[in-house]
């Protein structure tokens, strides 16, 4: 059996990259900007919608007096937000062309709400902020950009909206474009595309406009289904949360002992030298097995089985890493955190914190510093976080664990803090610094505290 991972392995994996596979995508932007009538007319007109979708959205449109479907019911699904016509929880929709599969997550504008933005966003591997042709970029434009930058979205699209009330003036596209690209890219986001749309009438979003002909790039779908994903299955770290330990013990497996999981980053072959963390014991890696088949290598997102050469104590919640490149072992953790419970998070609390699938009890040590997402100033010693508020924590475990840095696996270095006694969850929390571009901090406060 070799030990090394096959060109066919290889091709694999990269169909599930480039330029096919699967896309996670969030919309974000201010109110009214036009997120959900986006989302509407992807959907409406990439023939997603089912007829008895379509016919329910025209009747609400004609009780409303609208000539035309309101594209926007499509994915506000709550009846307050239809009564509304805004935006509250996170939309789910799925979909699919015939170049690539898509999961979209249409997430809320207002301010309020920037813990469910969080949620929609922290999968997705691009973000659609929108912005209105007619104001700008504005506190909520800038808010909704650090957010994505904090969650280390790779793509930003910058889709500049309701052009066809500014007469689809090439220069108010270029104004826009320029600040809100000089505000990200300071911010750390990595790539950055702008696109003029008009969300209603259609232009720009799944056919070219008529109107924009000085606008020589993709439509918003052109770029959602060419835009690179992922990274090398090989080059990458290699972690596996272990889920659950088998051990049939019958006749025919009397000795067998595997252990399942998703591999959250990289690759493993057999014949891997690995280590077991916390413990750090170590073995080899003897057989791997994907859907009950034995293959010779396995990479994120499969779910499989390895099989270790030594009978050495593995359990759930364990991280199974490559010797050569284990994270360190710690219970004192340093992190940013978006705070999501109604109830307040607050200095010398006790908690529960998850991380891939261990879960241990901690405590609240620290909170140095509060975000304000409207000029990236830092509130100093808060004492508390409330509802949507993003500050940085210490935490101490009871038992050590092994976080990777936010920046280096999404993945393995985000965790959760539950309320031990109803298990809501309080805080979704990235390891590590915040900012990608944390070496030159962004601002500090005349007191010398930066973020």
């Amino acid at each position: 059996m070799s030990t090394g991972i096959s060109e066919e392995a290889v091709q694999s994996a990269e169909s599930d990259r480039l330029p096919g596979g699967l896309l996670r995508l969030a919309t974000c932007g201010s109110v009214d900007d036009g997120k959900s009538t986006l989302v509407g007319r992807l959907l409406y007109d990439t023939k997603s919608v089912l007829a008895d979708q379509a016919a329910a959205i025209e009747e609400v449109s004609r009780r409303r007096g609208q000539e035309a479907p309101d594209l926007a019911l499509l994915t506000d699904g709550l009846r307050a937000e239809r009564e509304q016509g805004i935006t509250i929880d996170v939309a789910y929709r799925y979909f699919a062309t015939a170049r690539r599969r898509f999961i979209l997550a249409d997430t809320p504008g207002h301010v309020q709400y920037t813990r469910n933005m969080v949620t929609g966003a922290s999968t997705a591997d691009l973000a659609v902020v929108l912005v209105d042709a007619r104001t700008g970029v504005i506190e909520q434009t800038r808010r909704h950009a650090a957010v994505a930058a904090l969650l280390r979205v790779p793509h930003v699209v910058l889709a500049v909206n309701k052009m066809d009330l500014m007469g689809y003036e090439e220069a108010v596209f270029a104004s826009i474009a320029e600040e809100f690209t000089a505000y990200a890219t300071e911010l750390g986001v990595p790539e950055i595309t702008a696109i003029p749309i008009s969300a209603l009438v259609g232009d720009n979003v799944v056919e070219p406009s008529a109107h924009m002909d000085w606008y020589g790039g993709p439509t918003v779908l052109e770029h959602l289904e060419t835009v690179p994903l992922g990274q090398d299955p090989v080059a990458c770290q290699a972690r596996l949360p272990v889920q659950y330990v088998i051990r049939p013990q019958t006749a025919e497996h009397r000795d067998y002992r595997g252990y399942a999981g998703q591999v959250a980053a990289g690759a493993f072959r057999v014949g891997d030298a690995v280590t077991v963390l916390p413990s750090g014991r170590t073995s080899k890696v003897s057989g791997i097995e994907v859907l009950g088949d034995a293959v010779d290598a396995a990479w994120t997102p499969q779910s499989v089985t390895l099989l270790l050469e030594d009978d050495i104590d593995v359990s759930r919640g364990d991280l199974i890493v490559p010797t050569g490149d284990a994270p360190a072992t710690t219970q004192d953790v340093e992190a940013t955190v978006c705070h999501v419970a109604d109830r307040p998070l607050t200095v010398g609390q006790r908690v529960l914190l998850k991380h891939t699938t261990r879960t241990v009890k901690a405590i609240v040590k620290e909170i140095p510093s509060r975000l304000t997402l409207d000029d990236l100033s830092q509130h100093p010693d808060p004492g508390q976080l409330v509802a949507n508020d993003i500050g940085r924590i210490k935490v101490r475990t009871a038992e050590p664990f092994a976080p990777d840095s936010y920046a280096d696996s999404r993945r393995t270095g985000s965790f959760l803090l539950i309320d031990p006694a109803d298990g809501t969850t309080l805080a979704a929390g990235m390891a590590g610094d915040s900012f990608a571009a944390a070496e030159s901090p962004i601002v500090a406060d005349e007191e010398g505290w930066d973020f």
